[in-house]
């Protein structure tokens, strides 16, 4: 269960957001691409506006991925966009590192999608929540959870009935696009530059991350209350 909690230097969170009244926030392939090239370039320190970047040094967001940062405010370990709402699982690495990224990150995408989509007001319910991630035992489920949250969009009852068919949602997540899941099945893609392979705790890089130990893990280490 999300609940508020103080972040800290060192440690590992589940952040989550939604559109307010459950609106959807991705509504093309160019949103969630924009989302995504965001997730690598606001994380740092310095000032950086992307509609300059892409105008003035007539760029693409695939070109965002070989910018050089300085240094880093998180760690991103994990991550998954969906329709109405996103996942991250982030690591601080400087004092209040997780609340100036998620600041930029928010600011960033809703002034790009109130312009494109010419609405005003928030994008996002406020404030984002967190979940400190305490033990192996939560890591390895919210692992699993983040990954394989898209079978939603095909099988909707699924965390709660058990996945209907096994080899459609296995096909369906090597296909999506929109998280870190073809990462860690060492895909070769620009995205990749967005996790911080260096910073997964051991136990994550010795499990087996294809879809039917994934699936397994959620199960086993499923908690009594639903994220």
């Amino acid at each position: 269960m999300y609940r508020k909690t103080s972040l800290a230097v060192g440690e590992h969170y589940h952040i989550y957001s939604r559109g307010v009244e459950k609106r959807k926030i991705f509504m093309n392939t160019k949103d969630y691409n924009r989302f995504v090239a965001l997730l690598y370039i606001m994380n740092q320190d310095a000032p950086f506006t992307m509609g300059n970047f892409l105008r003035d040094k007539n760029k693409s967001l695939e070109d965002i991925f070989t910018e050089k940062r300085e240094k880093t405010l998180v760690s991103v370990l994990g991550y998954c966009l969906m329709p109405n709402h996103f996942h991250l699982i982030l690591y601080e690495n400087s004092e209040g590192g997780i609340s100036k990224f998620m600041g930029k990150l928010l600011t960033a995408y809703s002034m790009y999608f109130n312009t494109k989509y010419e609405r005003s007001g928030p994008l996002f319910t406020h404030p984002f929540k967190s979940e400190h991630i305490s033990n192996e035992s939560q890591y390895m489920y919210i692992f699993s959870y983040v990954h394989l949250n898209p079978i939603s969009i095909i099988d909707k009852k699924w965390k709660e009935n058990g996945i209907k068919n096994k080899k459609e949602a296995e096909e369906f997540l090597k296909k999506y696009q929109f998280s870190s899941y073809l990462d860690f099945l060492n895909k070769n893609r620009l995205e990749s530059a967005i996790v911080d392979f260096s910073m997964i705790p051991r136990y994550i890089k010795e499990t087996k991350l294809d879809f039917k130990t994934q699936k397994q893990v959620f199960i086993t280490n499923k908690p009594k209350l639903e994220l």
